[in-house]
């Protein structure tokens, strides 16, 4: 269906939960917002378990109406402006929400800014933890434990949200949850730093990604700060594919530029395998029997957290969820929905307010309905935008349960088939030279540029090192939901490879232009990505234990690229893309099997001639 119309230290007295007595907003719709007027600013050091203090901002409405609910976001970006006379622009996950009234509580995390402790990046769940040992789970209910018995005037009811790292925090924050925390709303939350977030696929390094955060977020704070002492990184060019390529082998990244400075970056070199430091980093096993009301968040083209998105939402369903557990996925980059309208990413345009719609008509009524007890919430499962279409949709289930299964072959002469072949033995082969690595995206930029996730692939496709294989023209729509499943036959003349799959919308050769077009986008033709991800081969058979290909041996590298919620339109292709180098996005396999990448040299990248079987598959869940 149709989405609808849509620091100074302050003491404070201790109370007990108010009932919820009708509340209108701060300000009319009219009038502006002004946080300084609206709100009265305290910052305090809330105790934990172990005795560490964590720096927390509070902002209290002055109205003597209320109770109100407090809305935390826990952060490593820091909770500035600091000091008590210093205020914000914005206060919340939108304006939307200082307009209408909450308490809003922000804290440092552990060792982070003005926090003490030792900051550990995605610190590790304890499940059963023993006297005075910490997590972020513990230190949420210890803050919200502390901020319910303190803070004047609020109703007893907690909320938390927050974007990416935040989202992570609020993700850590729901487990063994404070009987206070009543909603939570991770968005784009880290899940798996190894499998699909951020800084890995599938074992794959995304190297612009993690080298540019690392360098600056990763350096060392030895004591609380209120403003960082480090200057942006300075590549020197805005060209990455051609920074990067200068770098060579990964062990230069630390010998040329970061001296040993980044602890994490060592971290990542100690660890290349899915072993216990990753593994003891992955949330999904914890997020079980969630009591409070979650509505998860992320964006289709979410270059950083779609994987986390989608898999908290799963992990949580699938392990006693809470009666309120639901899904929000639109047509965003990292955190789009937070700000502007949500109507167009890159070159491509969705006609529709996407982001706006989502703020007024999912978000805020979700808090407002399980903190204030205002409005009749009536959510499905799952509210996704359908591109394509460019229509909301929503489904009792996700994936819906009316999909059925439909497979796609690659069959020969770059036709992308429904038949299975009738000679399993042919295949298309392609040589790869990690030296000379297919570009990510047909423009320059300096890291992982956002819009490469509906960017136009003519460029990959014109290579000899690219294979492409594509539907007849589309007579009927063709509308594709949840994950993609891949199974690749191949065979390699080296004993380590790459591949990376790209699912592609190619436009008619007529399409219009967009209007109004400053930059000359010709969208006829245009090979728009819908969805691509990367499998590193060494980690075929298991993450844990990689092992090198046997030249020349067929063998199968089979992985999920995460889900879409797409409809190819009558007039339109569907279009399938092999390759195996993808860069700067994806560090270079060297294609010589070594034990350890971050360790390989620059006579270990050699070329290497891949072969692709007519039987490998592209399974994907179709509507009728």
């Amino acid at each position: 269906m149709r989405f609808p119309t849509l620091f100074l230290i302050a003491s404070c007295l201790a109370i007990r939960p108010h009932p919820l007595p009708a509340q209108g907003p701060l300000v009319r719709p009219d009038q502006p917002v002004v946080i300084r007027e609206l709100y009265t600013k305290y910052e305090y050091r809330i105790p934990m378990r172990d005795g560490k203090r964590l720096f927390t901002v509070v902002y209290v409405p002055k109205s003597a109406d209320g109770p109100w609910p407090i809305l935390l976001k826990r952060t490593p970006y820091s909770v500035a402006p600091y000091g008590i006379d210093r205020y914000p622009n914005e206060l919340g996950p939108s304006m939307l929400f200082a307009r209408e009234g909450y308490i809003f509580a922000y804290q440092d995390v552990r060792g982070r800014w003005m926090s003490e402790g030792e900051f550990v990046n995605m610190r590790p769940h304890i499940p059963d933890k023993s006297r005075g040992q910490i997590d972020e789970a513990s230190d949420t209910y210890d803050t919200i434990d502390w901020l319910v018995k303190n803070v004047p005037n609020n109703n007893g009811k907690v909320g938390t949200w927050g974007i990416s790292y935040p989202g992570f925090y609020v993700a850590a924050g729901m487990i063994d949850a404070h009987p206070a925390l009543k909603a939570a709303s991770p968005q784009a939350p880290i899940n798996d730093w190894f499998i699909g977030d951020d800084f890995h696929h599938n074992g794959a390094l995304f190297l612009p990604h993690c080298f540019n955060f690392m360098a600056n977020f990763g350096k060392p704070r030895p004591e609380p700060i209120k403003k960082s002492p480090y200057l942006p990184f300075d590549h020197g060019t805005p060209d990455g594919y051609d920074f990067f390529l200068r770098l060579g082998p990964l062990a230069n990244a630390d010998r040329l530029y970061f001296k040993g400075e980044i602890a994490f970056w060592k971290e990542l070199a100690a660890h290349p395998n899915y072993d216990e430091f990753w593994q003891s980093r992955n949330l999904r096993p914890h997020l079980k029997r969630i009591r409070p009301a979650v509505m998860t968040v992320g964006g289709w083209f979410d270059a950083e957290n779609l994987f986390g998105a989608l898999e908290t939402f799963k992990n949580i369903e699938r392990h006693e969820p809470p009666p309120s557990n639901i899904l929000v996925m639109g047509p965003w980059n990292h955190g789009g929905w937070a700000r502007g309208d949500g109507d167009a990413l890159g070159d491509i345009r969705f006609h529709v307010k996407t982001a706006a719609e989502y703020r007024e008509r999912i978000e805020l009524p979700f808090f407002e309905y399980h903190l204030k007890g205002k409005g009749d919430l009536k959510h499905p499962k799952a509210w996704v935008f359908e591109t394509g279409t460019n229509q909301w949709r929503s489904y009792p289930a996700w994936p819906p349960a009316a999909a059925r299964t439909q497979a796609w072959y690659l069959a020969g002469d770059g036709r992308l088939s429904d038949t299975p072949p009738m000679d399993s033995r042919k295949f298309e082969e392609y040589i790869s030279d990690p030296n000379k690595p297919v570009p990510f995206y047909d423009r320059t930029h300096i890291g992982m540029a956002p819009e490469y996730m509906v960017g136009d692939n003519r460029h990959a496709a014109r290579r000899p090192d690219v294979l492409v294989y594509q539907t007849d023209v589309l007579e009927k729509d063709l509308t594709v939901v949840g994950p993609i499943e891949v199974k690749l036959r191949v065979a390699t003349t080296g004993t380590d490879a790459d591949f990376i799959v790209k699912v592609i919308d190619v436009h008619p050769d007529d399409a219009p232009d967009p209007e109004p077009n400053p930059a000359g986008i010709r969208l006829g033709g245009y090979q728009q990505l819908v969805r691509g991800d990367v499998m590193r081969g060494r980690f075929r058979r298991s993450f844990e234990k990689p092992e090198p290909f046997v030249p020349n041996e067929p063998t199968e590298v089979a992985f999920t690229l995460p889900d879409i919620c797409h409809t190819f339109r009558t007039g339109h292709r569907l279009m399938v893309q092999v390759q195996s180098t993808w860069f700067p996005l994806v560090d270079r396999n060297p294609q010589t099997f070594v034990p350890n990448i971050f360790e390989a040299k620059p006579e270990d990248f050699r070329k290497a001639t891949h072969r692709v079987y007519h039987d490998s598959a592209i399974r994907m869940l179709v509507m009728p």
